[in-house]
């Protein structure tokens, strides 16, 4: 009787042992040695992210404008981050001012700032802004973003036609010193190309052009620093500006005769030779 009572008593605390298991965790060693129980615990994190800050910007370029038919609405094409669609938002075009000569047109977006940009912002997109004129535009000039100009004037619409360095009309074809600046334009020549013995009638115009070549140093250092590439152009008067009909080195009218003989001799024939100086 009495073992049948110890046997239960065994069983019993056996029971309640697993019972205090299940409840507390699982017992591991502690630091001493005595047992110690650890349980597991279940946390849930958010991850959080920084909103986007949002700032507005003036175009990376402005490519084209046009005109509808009632002469006062108008449409510009800009260059913006994209072509993702959330690069670039809140795309308007607004007037700033105007006057007998210019209409000036202001075009802003917003976009994220800071941080790298997405993937899909970095490149460009085209889009294109719409603002009603305070009266039709004319024979004014269209300024937009103070960088780029468009005129209506000989151009096909409903579009505006781009300006160029000159502005929107260039100087004209006759003996002066701005024309002979857009006749240079005209030229495959470097930047900072000088001229020099312009010889012009209002119809037909000749000069000599220098572009600098060679290493870049001061004026005066030694050979090979003051090395120039020296040509001469010759040109016709067309409505859009002096065209160029021919170049050389050679002295008088030779370049030019083998090419338009009806280039005037009075303007050529005594012209010296050109050689590279150094």
């Amino acid at each position: 009787m009495r073992r049948t009572r110890s046997l239960l008593t065994v069983v019993l605390l056996s029971a309640v042992g697993v019972l205090l298991l299940g409840a507390c965790g699982t017992l591991r060693a502690g630091p001493d040695g005595a047992a110690t129980t650890a349980t597991t615990a279940t946390t849930e994190t958010t991850e959080t992210t920084e909103p986007a800050r949002w700032q507005t910007f003036a175009p990376i370029g402005v490519t084209a404008a046009r005109l509808a038919g009632d002469r006062r609405t108008l449409s510009v094409d800009v260059e913006v981050p994209g072509p993702g669609k959330t690069c670039a938002r809140d795309l308007k075009a607004v007037v700033t001012d105007t006057s007998d000569r210019t209409v000036w047109v202001q075009v802003t977006y917003s976009a994220s700032a800071g941080g790298t940009p997405r993937a899909d912002c970095r490149t460009t997109a085209t889009a294109t802004a719409e603002v009603r004129l305070p009266s039709p535009l004319g024979h004014r000039v269209l300024s937009v973003d103070n960088f780029t100009a468009f005129t209506a004037d000989d151009a096909a619409p409903p579009h505006l036609r781009l300006c160029g360095e000159l502005g929107c009309h260039p100087a004209p074809t006759g003996c002066t010193p701005a024309s002979y600046d857009q006749a240079v334009t005209a030229l495959d020549v470097p930047n900072h190309t000088s001229r020099d013995d312009e010889r012009c009638d209002g119809k037909w115009l000749v000069f000599d052009v220098s572009s600098r070549m060679g290493p870049a140093c001061p004026e005066g250092a030694g050979p090979g620093c003051g090395a120039s590439l020296d040509d001469r152009w010759f040109f016709r008067a067309e409505k859009p500006g002096w065209k160029p009909i021919a170049r050389g080195t050679k002295g008088g009218c030779t370049d030019v005769h083998a090419i338009e003989p009806a280039f005037p001799s009075a303007l050529c024939a005594d012209l010296p030779p050109l050689k590279r100086s150094n």
